[in-house]
């Protein structure tokens, strides 16, 4: 898939159709855009795992953190990434060694690496790099 750009109805579909996120790179400081995302997320009725093993044990949000996406307790249809994008590439090998894959990997701003994405689709997850939910749900869901 090329992902200079998406069709709207894409990244509609998968914003509309997901409904737990694991939230990696969550942060406790309010004035971080993961927190603010975050909490964006929890206002649309979304289930947000948030995954920080400097913060795991601890909360966020309300939300109790998690070491890896492994720790996570349920499957999550999202992984919505917060880390630097030459970090993707492992964000992705550790989805794909999850017993119930998520559908979706999603990379923040700024966030993209096209051979991991290459290598994520080939497992059947959907990619969406270099986009916010918090501004792509306004703009397509309402």
């Amino acid at each position: 898939m090329n992902h200079d750009s998406y069709d709207k109805q894409y990244i509609g579909d998968i914003l509309k159709n997901t409904k737990t996120i694991a939230l990696l790179g969550a942060s406790p400081n309010a004035d971080r855009p993961s927190n603010r995302v975050m909490s964006f997320l929890l206002s649309k009725g979304y289930t947000v795992y948030p995954v920080n093993p400097g913060q795991a044990g601890k909360e966020i949000l309300g939300q109790k953190v998690y070491a890896t996406l492994a720790d996570v307790p349920q499957p999550v249809d999202m992984v919505d990434v917060f880390r630097a994008a030459e970090y993707l590439d492992g964000v992705v090998n550790e989805a794909l060694a999850l017993d119930k894959k998520p559908k979706v990997i999603w990379g923040q701003l700024s966030v993209r690496d096209d051979k991991a994405a290459e290598k994520a689709e080939a497992a059947g997850i959907k990619m969406v790099m270099d986009r916010c939910p918090a501004i792509e749900y306004p703009r397509l869901v309402g």
